[in-house]
Formats: C-alpha cells, sequence, structure tokens
C-alpha cells in the first residue's frame, strides 16, 4: 500500500510538472500553437520509437540496450524493468554540450529549451534517389516559398523516409567498410540557419536518422554547430507523417541526467485542435 501511495504521489507530481511547463513554456514564446497547449485545445502525437532492444539500431560504438524484468507481480508484488542504455539510444535528443565542451548539459537547460515551434521539411524523395543527401539552402527557401518564412528560435525538422527502415540493416545503411549512408544537413545549410536566426539561440534541428549529420562525415559538422548556446537536436524521430509542415511544436520529455549529454525521450508532437 506504501508503494502504491507512492506511486500516486509521483503520478500527480508529474500532472503537475507538466502543467507547470505548459504554463512556463506559453509564458517564454510568442508562437501561439506552443501557447496553445492546453487540454481539449491540443492534440499530442508521439515522434518517438518505442524502446525495443531487440528493434533498435545502435549508433556504432554505443553501449548495448537491453531491458532485465527485476521484480514481477507474482513474486515482488509489482512489476519493474532495469533499464541498461546509452543517452543517446533510440529517439532522443542532445544538449549541446554533447558535441561541444564548455556548453549546457541537460540540467544546464531551461524547461522552455525543449518546447519549441517546428516546422517540417519533406524531402523524401530525395533521400530515396540518395542516401547521402544533404538539405540545402535552396531546399529550404523552396519550402518557404510555398509556407512562408521559417519562424526564429524554431526546431527544423528534416523528413528524409528514414525513420521506416528502423530496426532493420537498411537503417545505419552500412557500406562493406563500415561507413553509415545515411541523408543529413549540409553545414553550411545549418550556419545559414544560425546567421539569419531561424535556429537562433534556442532552437535546432531534427531528423529521423542517427542525427543531423550525413553518415559519411566523419567530423561530425552539422553537429558541432547545432549543439551551440541553448539549441538542441531531436534525433531518430518517428511519426512524422502525422507532423504538420508548419503550424506545429514539440515537446521533449525524458530524464534530466546529471551533467547528461541528453535523453532517450518520448517527443511529443504538438497541434492545435
Amino acid at each position: 500500500m506504501q508503494r502504491r501511495n507512492l506511486l500516486a504521489a509521483a503520478a500527480g507530481g508529474a500532472v503537475a510538472g507538466a502543467a507547470a511547463l505548459a504554463g512556463t513554456a506559453s509564458a517564454g514564446t510568442t508562437d501561439s500553437s506552443a501557447a496553445a497547449l492546453r487540454p481539449g485545445k491540443t492534440r499530442l502525437i508521439s515522434l518517438s520509437h518505442v524502446n525495443d532492444p531487440a528493434k533498435t539500431n545502435i549508433y556504432p560504438g554505443d553501449p548495448e540496450f537491453t531491458l532485465e524484468t527485476i521484480a514481477t507481480i507474482e513474486n515482488e508484488g509489482y512489476y519493474l524493468q532495469y533499464v541498461r542504455e546509452g543517452e543517446a539510444t533510440g529517439t532522443h535528443w542532445g544538449a549541446p554540450g554533447h558535441f561541444n565542451a564548455g556548453e549546457p548539459l541537460a540540467d544546464d537547460l531551461d524547461p522552455n529549451d525543449l518546447f519549441l515551434p517546428a516546422v517540417k521539411i519533406d524531402v523524401r524523395d530525395k533521400c530515396a534517389r540518395n542516401a547521402d543527401y544533404a538539405l540545402t539552402v535552396d531546399d529550404v527557401r523552396a519550402w518557404e516559398r510555398r509556407y512562408g518564412r521559417i519562424p526564429n528560435e524554431s526546431m527544423i525538422i528534416m523528413w528524409t523516409g528514414w525513420e521506416y527502415k528502423w530496426g532493420t540493416p537498411a537503417f545505419p545503411n552500412l557500406d562493406a567498410d563500415g561507413v553509415l549512408h545515411q541523408p543529413g544537413f549540409a553545414p553550411e545549410t545549418v550556419q545559414w540557419f544560425i546567421d539569419t536566426g531561424r535556429i537562433g539561440r534556442n532552437g535546432g534541428t531534427g531528423i529521423d536518422t542517427f542525427g543531423p549529420d550525413l553518415g559519411t562525415d566523419p567530423n561530425f559538422l552539422a553537429s558541432l554547430l547545432v549543439y551551440q548556446r541553448h539549441r538542441i537536436s531531436l534525433e531518430i524521430l518517428a511519426g512524422l507523417a502525422k507532423f504538420p509542415a508548419t503550424g506545429g511544436s514539440v515537446l521533449a520529455g525524458g530524464f534530466i541526467n546529471h551533467k547528461g549529454s541528453g535523453s532517450t525521450a518520448l517527443i511529443f508532437g504538438v497541434i492545435p485542435a
């Protein structure tokens, strides 16, 4: 009974915390979709893959991901799993200190840094023809001619179609030399996002591959640019077919580890009802 009371208290705290986050984020942004996070006025969708060791592709060199049942209802009176994974396993977000020393880590960020207006740029056709496709400034300008200028401080999501390869060898797409072949953001495009304010101080990039870099880039040039100031990166996204090209927001959950590089997370797509 004591454990049930503790669980109930924790659940209540989580609900209160979510409400506080929504209120704080609403007060700290001028984006109308972000400001409308209210029950009955907003639709939430998951932009995350389910965390399943049997279906999770691991980035080369990252630790193994396992789930171990350590308590059962029959024996202990409750069910519990022991999770072993890196902070960048499965769908996750990264803090600036993930790639740049001295930049903010997970526990240095403000809740507003995890709640951002978002746009989605669909380049699935180009990526289907070229696994090493890099998003260009021309791609973005073409998108803006149709949808309007990307607001400053945005989360800019590149939809490559790679989410549909998740759980198969086609996701890492390794060649005979062990080199990844995945689409990403051209570094000069990320620099343009920064210079023009589109990702500004608190925006970021999102993608349905391992990360913003081309798989063939051993130097992580796009990541080094994105991961500065209070910008974040959303990686290995899913469910992007349900997310609009414009008018939505993203809300990143997950753990806030001490000195964390980021967190495996349920990323919410926030869509006005």
